[in-house]
């Protein structure tokens, strides 16, 4: 192997000591919160194929990917059948075929190999590369794990391996930040909440207060551990781990060949306009980028960063978005919009200056309140605003119906604010009130529990 990936592949040298000696697990051991995705659970453990890790930048990937070479390590995996490559070190397809054909030959005769490749986006022509090991029956014993904080990357790697990819049901992976239910589960809080969920009412109220003192500390550092560390340990967020992620946005927004000046205008518009219906022209008009189109496709790059949200109006007959209208455009976690605030206007203190003034703000606390809502439904279902008489906030299609939800974070419900909610017979208002209620006919449900009952083993709501 080249000595520049051994910093990454310690196990080679003493795979007992990997946890201890490997930069990632070292780091993630220092810290006083340690956090195990489920993930873990679905990665590939024995069938061959090409597989896909995609996510955000700073959401953990390369630390996961560490913990699934540990725990092939323990399964008694030999340290020879596992290898990671980091792209930002290869240049090209050409490179990166040597380097899996030099691991595959070091390589036992026997038993299945575990090859990562890193930010593979970094590779020039890097399917090229991947293809023809698999046509050459290279991974016939190989899990190939590929992974990019470009979604479209990931995206599209399922149609450029057709008949390639290896026999598992699931192949393509995303990593998001840690869920509101995850980052109580972190605290040790989810055992209390063991078969309550179901029903809410039921819970003592003790529960459901430490519950929403929770979505609190949620709402001022988001699911990233980095920042929920920097709490548990420091009480702030340091501005560093603020910086760190506000300059990944933008490198990987200028090595796309974008301007940072246009990034900044758009970033503040989003900022500006948080969680409001807006169109590209409408922006366009505000800012100095001359054409929509331009704003629009910077708004898809952050997308595809998983960065930005962005929720289409429903169309209802359809179940599909209204591709026409006016979209409502917020950041993927809290801690992105504290990390975009704190690069758009520097202060020595944001944690301070920006993040706790924010979540204290009923104005802002509602934008970002709704904004976690909108984020947390779409890992799970296609996710949507109702532009019709009135705005609904969210809408999630599951099954064949869709299910309107309008997020109240204020201390009273008036009824005349409702009236569109109103007309959905499943409709829901997700609110402060600690138990679940009624106002207008409309079921009123307490927001923090409701986020931890779409939890993947939580069932789905009703």
């Amino acid at each position: 192997m080249d000595a520049r990936f051994l910093a990454h592949n310690s196990h080679l040298i003493d795979s007992r000591r990997f946890a201890e000696t490997d930069p990632q697990l070292r780091h993630l051991a220092s810290r006083p919160l340690r956090h195990r995705s489920s993930l873990l659970d679905r990665l590939p453990t024995s069938v061959p194929g090409i597989y896909s890790l995609g996510g955000g930048r700073q959401t953990g990937k390369s630390t996961l990917l560490k913990q699934w070479m540990n725990e092939r390590l323990r399964d008694g995996v030999r340290p020879e059948a596992i290898a990671y490559f980091s792209g930002e070190l290869i240049d090209d397809h050409h490179s990166l075929l040597l380097h899996m054909e030099d691991q595959l030959n070091a390589a036992p005769d026997t038993g299945m190999n575990f090859l990562i490749v890193d930010e593979i986006t970094y590779i020039r022509d890097w399917d090229k590369a991947v293809k023809y090991a698999a046509d050459a029956g290279w991974l016939a014993r190989t899990a190939l794990m590929i992974t990019s904080s470009d979604l479209a990357y990931v995206q599209e790697a399922r149609m450029r391996f057709p008949g390639r990819r290896g026999s598992a049901e699931v192949v393509d992976f995303h990593l998001h930040p840690l869920s509101f239910r995850e980052f109580l589960a972190l605290e040790g809080g989810v055992s209390d909440l063991e078969g309550s969920l179901d029903e809410p009412a039921r819970i003592p109220a003790q529960t459901v207060e430490a519950v929403f003192d929770a979505f609190s500390r949620y709402l001022l550092h988001g699911g990233y551990l980095t920042a929920i560390n920097d709490l548990t340990e420091y009480g702030t967020v340091r501005r560093g781990a603020l910086a760190t992620h506000s300059d990944w946005i933008r490198g990987d927004v200028l090595k796309r060949g974008r301007r940072e000046t246009y990034l900044r205008e758009i970033l503040s518009a989003i900022v500006t306009r948080y969680g409001s219906q807006v169109t590209w022209n409408a922006l366009a008009r505000d800012l100095s980028i001359d054409h929509p189109g331009t704003v629009a496709e910077y708004v898809a790059l952050l997308e595809r960063m998983d960065a930005v949200c962005v929720l289409s109006a429903l169309r209802e007959d359809k179940l599909t978005g209204a591709p026409k209208k006016a979209k409502k455009l917020m950041f993927n976690d809290p801690f992105i919009l504290h990390a975009v605030r704190g690069w758009l206007t520097p202060g020595d203190d944001p944690f301070a200056s920006q993040i706790r003034p924010a979540s204290e703000d009923p104005h802002w606390a509602s934008r970002i309140v709704e904004a976690c809502v909108a984020s947390h439904l779409r890992r799970f279902y296609p996710t949507f605003y109702i532009k019709a008489q009135a705005e609904v906030d969210v809408a999630y299609v599951r099954g064949e119906r869709f299910w309107p939800v309008e997020v109240k974070w204020s201390n009273q419900l008036r009824p005349k604010a409702l009236k569109q909610i109103a007309r959905y017979a499943n409709g829901e208002i997700w609110s402060k009130d600690r138990r679940p209620g009624e106002i207008g006919g409309v079921k009123v449900m307490p927001l923090p529990i409701q986020l931890l009952r779409l939890g993947p083993d939580s069932g789905h709501l009703s």
